[in-house]
């Protein structure tokens, strides 16, 4: 009796069925979400192979790829044919995708309004649970010359410094400036702080003649402009 194999191994399997040969011979856009996932993990358990695991992992987020990205690696572990070195594997390849995602967006649009920032910076910020300050520096065609993490911290909120900002404004020849930080808890509503930090940062830059232009809140799914709501 032939001896079968001790693992679905997608060198196992009929070539028509293996997702590399089918990306190579037809095309990446040919796969299914599944089936990428199948290429990073390489195989599955000793009864499952690598695209019905794959399809169980989608199918515990709903078939969604930004929530997959939130899994952690110990989460992505729990899969019966996932260890470390695959988890990390995935991981890697959704946050490769979520930086594309951004550098995509800086590169095709420049600031016309406080939607373009929040297309820019929800896929850096949108998902985090804890809170960062960046800074956008403008042109004076609204293009983004730079864009800076000033900060770091925990959900209660970051430091900012606002010489900092203002020096490497100077160095790159911006002459504008766009606040962002976002709030993982997901309000909206701008705190004291939020407000006050905006108040400093545009007296301090108005004797250099560098305008703070806006300072947007960034959610999951949402955003607030100061600029829009006339705080400025």
């Amino acid at each position: 009796m032939e001896k079968k194999p001790t693992s679905f191994s997608i060198k196992n399997w009929n070539e028509t069925d293996q997702p590399r040969e089918k990306l190579r011979d037809k095309g990446k856009a040919t796969l299914s979400d599944a089936e990428l996932v199948a290429i990073l993990i390489g195989s599955g358990s000793r009864n499952e192979s690598a695209v019905d695991l794959s399809k169980r992992i989608l199918a515990s987020v709903d078939n969604n790829l930004n929530a997959l990205g939130k899994l952690s690696l110990k989460q992505l572990m729990t899969f019966k044919g996932i260890g470390e070195a695959k988890a990390i594997t995935i991981a890697a390849a959704l946050e490769l995708g979520r930086r594309r995602g951004g550098e995509e967006l800086i590169q095709k649009k420049k600031i016309t309004s406080s939607l373009s920032v929040f297309q820019i910076m929800q896929p850096i910020l949108g998902e985090l649970p804890h809170e960062e300050f960046w800074i956008l520096y403008l042109n004076n065609s609204n293009k983004i010359i730079q864009k800076n993490q000033l900060s770091k911290g925990g959900i209660t909120g970051t430091l900012v410094d606002v010489r900092l900002v203002l020096k490497n404004a100077l160095e790159v020849g911006a002459t504008g400036l766009i606040l962002v930080h976002n709030h993982p808890s997901g309000t909206l509503k701008p705190s004291e702080a939020d407000k006050q930090i905006t108040r400093k940062l545009k007296l301090a830059g108005e004797s250099l003649d560098i305008k703070i232009l806006d300072h947007v809140i960034i959610t999951e799914k949402a955003y607030f402009s100061f600029a829009d709501e006339s705080l400025m």
